[in-house]
């Protein structure tokens, strides 16, 4: 990671660095872009993504199953799916409609400030190298704590406590309470919140660009 930034940076209130979610905070990322063409009809596709190819599948692999195994375990469940289980891994891709631009042009103004930076995302680790290799604003950050390379996934507390001593090895003494957190899942800034971090639920960027600048931060 490539991020040059000022170790004693820190806001008024505060703030020493700014960690980002990925996937609708940086990035389109939907099933629906892939299986609006492979599935037309919109109840049997819903039904699908809901009960075949589910949330609670997908994250499996953001938590370190591999692609294989989560795939193979699906047909077992749903052979009269095989050809649309396989399309979800095969055609993973196409699912990553690409960055959104007001996440990542917020991303740009920190890292011109100086602000340190870093990543916290549920994403597998067999996928991710993909987001790495084609999008080159995620060189801005300096440490990205990956949920698929340490198999474990947001909400879950330990992730957090892994981000934090990871980004405490750039930012020597650094406490929760010193972060702020930007992540478009509910349950994931309140679990980031419990742990004495403060968050951001990111719905909206003009909102979040708000908050940050209540936290004193240069946006």
């Amino acid at each position: 990671m490539m991020q040059k930034f000022n170790p004693d940076y820190a806001s008024p209130a505060g703030i020493r660095a700014v960690v980002f979610d990925f996937g609708g905070v940086l990035f389109d990322w939907n099933p629906l872009h892939l299986y609006q063409d492979l599935i037309p009809d919109a109840a049997e596709r819903e039904h699908f993504l809901t009960n075949v190819c589910s949330p609670d599948w997908n994250i499996r692999q953001d938590g370190g199953r591999t692609l294989k195994d989560g795939t193979e375990l699906l047909v077992a469940e749903h052979p009269q799916h095989e050809p649309m289980i396989r399309a979800f891994y095969d055609r993973w891709t196409d699912m990553l409609r690409g960055p959104l631009h007001d996440g990542v042009e917020l991303l740009r103004t920190l890292h011109d400030k100086h602000v340190p930076l870093f990543g916290l995302t549920n994403w597998s680790s067999e996928t991710f190298p993909y987001a790495l290799a084609n999008y080159d604003f995620l060189q801005i950050f300096r440490d990205i704590v990956v949920s698929g390379t340490e198999q474990c996934i947001k909400p879950d507390a330990v992730i957090y406590q892994i981000a934090l001593t990871r980004y405490g090895e750039h930012l020597p003494g650094l406490k929760p309470s010193e972060l702020v957190f930007l992540d478009d899942n509910a349950h994931n800034v309140d679990a980031a919140r419990r742990l004495g971090w403060h968050a951001i639920h990111h719905v909206d960027c003009a909102e979040t660009v708000k908050q940050l600048r209540e936290l004193g931060l240069p946006v």
